[in-house]
Order: C-alpha cells, then sequence, then structure tokens
C-alpha cells in the first residue's frame, strides 16, 4: 500500500490527498476488471437475474455472520454465497423447470431468509443499510488485498476456461458433444461469480450491484465485433465508470455506487446510439 500511497502522492490530483479517497480508487481498479469479465460470461449466459439473486444471499450470509457474532461476518456471506450457487446449479441440473423460474426461487428465498434473520428477535435492520446502499470511501487495506487475490484468480481461471465458458453457455449441447464438462464449467463460473459478489457488495451497495454486473458488457455487446473486443470493451467500460464514478461522487458528495451505475448506464446508451447508426 505504501508504493501506491507515493504513486497517488504524485499525481496532482485533489481527491487523492485523502488515504480513504486511495484506497477507494486503488479498490475500483481491482473491482472494475472483475465485474468486466465476469459481466461478458453473465449477459451472454443470460444470467443477470442469478447474479441479482446471488446478491441476495450474500446479504443473508453477512446477517447469519452478524447474529453468530464473527468479526468479520463478509466471511460468512462468502460461504454462504458459494453454497447457494453450488445448490442453485445443482437444482438447475436436475430440473425440467425454466432457468429464470429456478432464479426466481432462490432469489425470493434468499431474501425471505435475510430478512427474517436480520430481524430476528427484534432486531434492528438499519445497521445492514450500509450493504444495500455501498460505501467504497470506507474499504479496508485487507478488502483491498482479498479483492487483489480475487482477480488474480479469475484472471487465471478465465485464461483457461474462458472459451469453455463461452461455448457452454451459447450452445451447451455442442460444448458436451466436444467433451467439455458443462456442469462442471458452470459451477465453478456460479461459485467465481458469488465470490465476486459477496467481496463487492460493502463497496458498491446490493440495491446496484447487479447493474455494475450487466451494463459493462451489454454496452459492450452494442458495438463489439468479436470475442476479443466484447471483453475489452466490457472492462474499458467498467474501469472508466468506476474512476468516472468516484471523481463525481467527490466532487458531487453523492454515493459512488449510484454514480458509477449511473455512467455505466450511459455508457450503454452511447453503444446503443452507435449501433443503430451502424446497423
Amino acid at each position: 500500500m505504501s508504493i501506491w500511497y507515493m504513486i497517488c502522492n504524485a499525481l496532482p490530483i485533489e481527491m487523492l490527498h485523502w488515504d480513504f479517497m486511495k484506497n477507494a480508487l486503488l479498490a475500483l481498479l481491482l473491482m472494475a476488471p472483475l465485474f468486466g469479465l465476469m459481466s461478458t460470461m453473465i449477459v451472454t449466459g443470460r444470467m443477470s437475474f442469478f447474479s441479482d439473486a446471488l446478491g441476495h444471499s450474500a446479504f443473508t450470509g453477512i446477517a447469519i455472520g452478524s447474529i453468530f457474532g464473527l468479526a468479520a461476518p463478509t466471511w460468512a456471506a462468502v460461504l454462504f454465497s458459494v453454497a447457494f450457487a453450488l445448490l442453485f446449479s445443482y437444482v438447475r441440473s436436475k430440473s425440467n423447470q425454466a432457468a429464470d423460474t429456478i432464479i426466481g426461487v432462490f432469489s425470493s428465498s434468499a431474501v425471505a431468509l435475510g430478512i427474517f434473520v436480520a430481524t430476528l428477535g427484534g432486531g434492528s435492520f438499519t445497521k445492514y443499510n450500509k450493504y444495500l446502499i455501498g460505501d467504497i470511501l470506507s474499504v479496508t487495506p485487507a478488502e483491498i488485498g482479498m479483492l487483489a487475490l480475487t482477480l488474480v484468480a479469475v484472471v487465471i481461471f478465465w485464461i483457461l476456461f474462458s472459451n469453455r465458458l463461452s461455448l457452454t453457455a451459447i450452445h451447451p449441447q455442442l460444448a458436451s458433444s466436444r467433451g467439455i464438462p458443462v456442469g462442471l464449467s458452470q459451477t465453478l463460473f456460479t461459485a467465481a461469480i458469488a465470490v465476486v459478489v459477496t467481496l463487492s457488495i460493502s463497496s458498491v451497495g446490493l440495491l446496484i450491484l447487479n447493474s455494475l454486473l450487466v451494463l459493462p458488457a451489454a454496452s459492450a455487446r452494442n458495438i463489439a465485433r468479436n470475442l476479443r473486443q466484447y471483453h475489452g470493451f466490457s472492462v474499458l467500460f467498467a474501469l472508466f465508470a468506476g474512476i468516472g464514478g468516484l471523481t463525481v461522487s467527490y466532487y458531487l458528495g453523492c454515493s459512488a455506487g449510484a454514480a458509477i451505475s449511473l455512467i455505466l448506464a450511459a455508457i450503454f446508451a452511447v453503444t446503443f446510439c452507435f449501433r443503430k447508426a451502424r446497423a
């Protein structure tokens, strides 16, 4: 962190005079590629509602961890979200119900369980508000370290499995005929989404987390001509929105997560117009 602080201090940028802004910027520089990469597969695999359901399960895990007095309820949330993702993958593979139906069942159940646990024994719900809105300015060096490790793991996972995941999402029958373990690929990916969602929920907030997992790839899809551009634009848009949203939040005193989401929405609108113009 000391090296990062030295770099920030050398830059003539007012908002980087504060340590909490330096931490927030570094966290966003780590989260943006995570959102950008995950977004491409979430959009391709039509799993946008599933990522939203995982956010609800992460909140439930945090509530359970807090009830049991854990010093770091985020770890309980990670475990609960991964278990939630694995259970979803199992039920989806064994059921003939449509995917959106199963997602609806899991999402509503996670929401109900989270509220039930949070208010158990007459407990106050207000202490969980930060997880609903998010506060990137309160991110700690320990959380930044976890984001860095997660980014490294996701990049390695992407290098090894991105082509398989793309084929699995587009045509699972063809992927299976090529010897690709479709079930295992989907399970690993859902677990990866669970970890990323859980580690990000306190920074960007549950209410808008799903937009950050959908809008980068949705925007990239409007103008990309191949998979490389698709992934590249998605990461680029996430980075631009992250830095821009943090800057807007500093000067206007608003939520960074909301500003990031609105910038991504604006990017989608612009790229959609370019798509229409090209057509």
